[in-house]
């Protein structure tokens, strides 16, 4: 009955099979800022509902927090790899930029075969001029383009390879690009069931960040902007985040419910209640406090995250408000639950998504059966 609202990955999501809802306009804490130039940008996506077991899940959630490869740093010419010459306009230098510019409107049109080439090329040529900055910023680029396609086991060499290149380049293991790649890599072993690396992975994250977090809360702003330290914070709500969406589609409900309180916590303080990715965390939230039966306080919940959606015309309102009616039946609310429904229908064929208007009138259709069960 629920489904778990999307994330986004700039400004445009991931296209994936099954039952699935449109994703927000804003990604679920917005991560460092960089260069806007290098952003990578992908196609729409859709997250499965929970019931179906994890499949992509774990990896669409974790995807949807990045807007840029992990191995991005500093300005435009260190992200691109062209820091390595002090000469900007070195020939083979400025060619990669254009490479990876042409591979990145590649992703935006949605064709991945045309930029997993342009990608080659690109690090072909950062070999032949050894830009060691190129070869790590490209390696990532290929392995989030393979992470975007579901191509997960060679995603998963990719990030290890990225990971390697920036390790051997002296970052360290606490630095927010390792804990990004550890993240998705986590990601990857949920989706493919392999529980126990999933685990251990999420737990490195959360761990090494939640100490890292202590370490430098006392440090003056000339020493960590204030910046430096909410984008760490929010790194942290990514994982909490992806970490929670695992643990409930592993039916460990009290265990994700503590995560997305952080999460929730983390996204409140930073980003403000009416932020559009708050009021999704609340929205999943409450579908996890459903999940254990916890009703009156998953109402709670739900109905903040839809007058909030309501009020800044939320992209998914939709979907919270889907979410808010099927708390309401098992709350034994029919009248209240099916007027609902009717307003998340509207909704979902004023944003033309097929796939939640299907749903919705599915679970009318299922309501409108338990009613007359009960007349």
């Amino acid at each position: 009955m629920f489904r778990l609202l999307s994330r986004t990955l700039g400004r445009g999501l991931l296209r994936a099979a099954g039952r699935r809802c449109r994703g927000c306009s804003a990604r679920l804490f917005s991560g460092p800022k960089e260069s806007q130039e290098l952003e990578v940008l992908v196609p729409r996506h859709r997250v499965a509902s929970h019931r179906r077991g994890p499949g992509l899940l774990p990896v669409l959630a974790a995807l949807a927090w990045f807007s840029r490869p992990a191995a991005a740093e500093g300005d435009e010419h260190q992200g691109a790899g062209a820091g390595a010459a002090e000469d900007a306009a070195d020939e083979a230098e400025a060619e990669i930029i254009q490479l990876l510019k042409r591979a990145k409107l590649s992703i935006m049109k949605d064709e991945p075969e045309e930029a997993e080439l342009i990608l080659h090329d690109a690090l072909r040529l950062a070999y032949q001029s050894d830009n060691k900055k190129a070869i790590t910023y490209t390696y990532d680029l290929m392995a989030n383009l393979a992470f975007i396609r579901g191509q997960l086991e060679n995603a998963e060499q990719l990030f290890k390879a990225t990971m390697s290149h920036l390790l051997g380049g002296g970052m360290r293991q606490e630095d927010n690009a390792i804990i990004e790649i550890s993240l998705k890599l986590a990601s990857i072993y949920a989706a493919q069931n392999r529980q126990e690396f999933a685990l251990a992975g999420y737990e490195f994250c959360i761990s090494t960040l939640e100490e890292k977090i202590e370490r430098e809360k006392e440090l003056a702003e000339d020493v960590m902007s204030v910046e430096e330290k909410a984008n760490t914070h929010l790194l942290l709500g990514m994982c909490l985040d992806s970490c929670a969406r695992y643990l409930l589609f592993s039916k460990q409900p009290s265990q994700a419910q503590r995560m997305y309180e952080k999460a929730l916590q983390i996204s409140e303080e930073i980003q403000g209640e009416r932020h559009p990715q708050t009021i999704v965390l609340m929205s999943d939230l409450a579908t996890t406090l459903d999940a254990q039966g916890h009703f009156d306080e998953a109402y709670v919940y739900m109905q903040r995250a839809s007058d909030l959606a309501r009020q800044i015309n939320h992209p998914e309102l939709h979907m919270v408000l889907s979410n808010l009616a099927a708390i309401l039946i098992h709350r034994e609310r029919y009248t209240q639950a099916k007027e609902i429904y009717q307003e998340a229908l509207k909704q979902a064929e004023l944003k033309r998504d097929e796939v939640s208007v299907q749903h919705i009138r599915e679970e009318l259709a299922e309501l409108l059966r338990k009613s007359r069960s009960l007349t």
